[in-house]
């Protein structure tokens, strides 16, 4: 799937984002996931804050983490996604590659949905144009 990877986001650990064993937390992880979402999203002028006055959020609705390798403070890193669309869902697929060495630290499944005034909205192309449509 590495050649479906339509945006990527640089980074590089900082020291308070590791435990006692002197890696990242796992919680961390989906900070770097979440920021690199919406880094891509706002290249393409969607504005959660501006959606959310409109009555319309996009929200997680289930994320699926392997963690493969671990990062180390002030290991630079890049976040890579591609998204596809699954009936009422959209589903980002994320993966997190250690640089210079391209080793692979994390895979990642976060399935997003768009509720309008709080209702699932079914038929809303909240992110038209950007989404594979998954046509099974």
């Amino acid at each position: 799937m590495i050649d479906k990877y339509i945006y990527e986001l640089e980074f590089k650990v900082r020291d308070y984002e590791c435990d006692l064993q002197g890696i990242v937390n796992n919680a961390v992880y989906q900070n770097y996931l979440e920021h690199t979402r919406h880094e891509f999203l706002l290249k393409h002028n969607v504005s959660f804050s501006d959606l959310h006055i409109q009555g319309i959020d996009a929200v997680v609705a289930r994320v699926d983490i392997a963690y493969k390798y671990p990062l180390r403070s002030r290991d630079e890193f890049v976040c890579k996604l591609y998204v596809v669309k699954d009936g009422v869902k959209y589903v980002f697929h994320q993966a997190i590659y250690r640089t210079p060495d391209n080793k692979l630290c994390v895979t990642a499944k976060v399935t997003t949905v768009v509720t309008i005034n709080g209702r699932l909205a079914s038929g809303y192309e909240l992110f038209d144009g950007l989404a594979e449509v998954n046509n099974n």
